[in-house]
C-alpha cells in the first residue's frame, strides 16, 4: 500500500490547522485592540459590539467610527442621526430607533426634526409601496420628476 497521499493529506491536515490558529490568534489581537478603541472612543463597550464576530470586529467599527460616529464627515452629526432614525423606525428596531434618537437629541435636535424624520420615513413607505405595487413605469417617473424640478427651477428664476 502507497502511504505516501495519506502522509500528504495528514501534513496538510496539521498545515491548515497551525495556520487557523495563527489567523486566529490575529483575529483576537485585531479584536482587543478594537476593543481598546471603542473603549477610547465610546468610554465603554456596549455589548452589540462584543456580539459581533472577532474576524469582523474590525471592519465592522471602521465603518461605524469613521460614518456614524464621526464629526468630520459629509453630513453633520445632527442629520446623520435624524437619517438613522427615520431609516431605523422603517426597518424597524426598536434599539436603533432609541440610539438614533438620542444621539440627534444630544446633536440638538428638536422633538419636531424627530418627528419630520420619522413621518418622512412614513411618506417614503407610503409612497413606495404605491409605486412598487403598482409598478409605475421607471422611465416615466424619472421624466415627471425631472420636468417638475426644471419647472420648479424655472419658477424660482422668476423670483
Amino acid at each position: 500500500m502507497n502511504t505516501r497521499p495519506f502522509a500528504l493529506a495528514i501534513a496538510a491536515v496539521a498545515i491548515a490547522a497551525a495556520c487557523g490558529s495563527a489567523v486566529a490568534q490575529d483575529s483576537r489581537r485585531a479584536a482587543e485592540e478594537t476593543y481598546r478603541d471603542i473603549q477610547a472612543t465610546l468610554g465603554v463597550v456596549p455589548s452589540f459590539f462584543r456580539a459581533f464576530p472577532e474576524a469582523g470586529l474590525p471592519g465592522a467599527w471602521a465603518s461605524f467610527k469613521q460614518v456614524q460616529v464621526s464629526e468630520s464627515s459629509a453630513l453633520n452629526p445632527k442629520v446623520k442621526q435624524l437619517i438613522g432614525l427615520a431609516v431605523s423606525a422603517q426597518v424597524p428596531c426598536a434599539y436603533c430607533v432609541y440610539f438614533h434618537t438620542e444621539v440627534a437629541k444630544a446633536y440638538g435636535a428638536t422633538p419636531d426634526e424627530i418627528k419630520e424624520a420619522v413621518a418622512l420615513a412614513a411618506i417614503s413607505r407610503h409612497w413606495s409601496t404605491v409605486l412598487n405595487g403598482n409598478a409605475i413605469d421607471m422611465a416615466t417617473f424619472r421624466k415627471e420628476v425631472d420636468t417638475s424640478l426644471r419647472i420648479a427651477a424655472e419658477r424660482a428664476a422668476k423670483k
